[in-house]
């Protein structure tokens, strides 16, 4: 096993931004037969039952003080209510995965751009002009969609509040990195995924009695792409970054981030037939060129990058 280390520790983080591009093809196979708050109700209610079964093999310490739980189910309704939930909503009225992954993969230009204001860090002049890089890239994408003059909606096959679920997504798991870097860099990666779990159904569930008809269709591709997205994303990817972390590497997963909305594109042409523009392409390479200069020189923003998705 110590011979095989090196290269696992070099394959883990790409292995994991490619386990997270998944997600978004998981949301697109789902919604189809599922509304997008009964889904991850139940995708986060299924994730708590074996996180717990693991937490009790691993020990993990699932007891902690009022304040400090607290601090913690914040970062689960930020990164897993209003993250996921943004994500799913839109990708349920039309947007296009690979677009969806392409928004909220701005995090790391928007972390970079809270991270002075908010945690006394240094923005330099390369990650600002990564961020506005990154907007004009987000920005050619959009615009190739936009709905021919006379349409009932501004884009072409979603509506203006897909776009805007996005943008509450990014803002989500944006101050939800923030916050836990702030108040919970030294909770049990294990025992605080537990409950952020808890807390993300508990809101997800009420949203979903509140204003869904909680009504889902058990085919095989819904059955398919919920195991998919508990095991594979929400206890998979989750155990993969409680490696790197473990072995000093979560650090260089930031880096890669900007990969997941072209890995998202590909899966999508390949699965669903989803084609992409000379100039929705472009638009990709400079949303990525953007944020690989906000990232290329680690610093403490990367890392929480990292962190949030705990």
């Amino acid at each position: 096993m110590s011979s095989l280390k090196p290269f696992l520790v070099a394959c883990a983080p790409m292995v994991f931004v490619l386990l997270w591009s998944t997600g978004f093809i998981g949301a697109a196979m789902s919604m189809p037969y599922s509304e997008p708050f009964t889904f991850l109700g139940l995708r986060f209610l299924l994730t708590l039952a074996v996180l717990f079964g693991l937490a009790l093999i691993l020990k993990a310490r699932l007891i902690m003080a009022p304040r400090q739980m607290g601090h913690v189910g914040v970062v689960g309704i930020l990164v897993h209510g209003i993250y996921l939930g943004g994500v799913f909503f839109a990708v349920e009225r039309g947007m296009p995965a690979a677009l969806s992954a392409l928004i909220v993969g701005l995090q790391p230009l928007i972390t970079a751009a809270m991270a002075g204001p908010l945690l006394g860090e240094t923005v330099t002049r390369r990650q600002v002009a990564g961020l506005l890089l990154g907007l004009l890239g987000v920005a050619l994408v959009l615009g190739v969609k936009l709905a021919p003059a006379g349409a009932a909606t501004l884009f072409e096959g979603f509506d203006i509040w897909a776009v805007l679920a996005c943008v509450v997504a990014l803002l989500g798991i944006t101050f939800g990195l923030v916050y836990q870097k702030r108040f919970c860099g030294r909770v049990d990666l294990v025992g605080g995924a537990v409950v952020q779990y808890a807390v993300a159904a508990l809101v997800c569930g009420a949203v979903a009695l509140l204003f869904e008809d909680n009504r889902i269709a058990w085919t095989g591709e819904f059955i398919f792409a919920l195991a998919w997205l508990v095991l594979v994303l929400s206890i998979g990817a989750v155990s993969l970054l409680m490696l790197l972390v473990r072995w000093g590497e979560a650090a260089r997963t930031a880096s890669l981030f900007y990969l997941v909305p072209p890995a998202t594109a590909v899966t999508a042409y390949l699965l669903f037939g989803d084609r992409l523009t000379l100039v929705q392409l472009l638009g990709m390479a400079l949303a990525a060129a953007g944020v690989a200069l906000v990232v290329a020189r680690q610093g403490p923003a990367g890392g929480a990058a990292v962190r949030a998705k705990t």
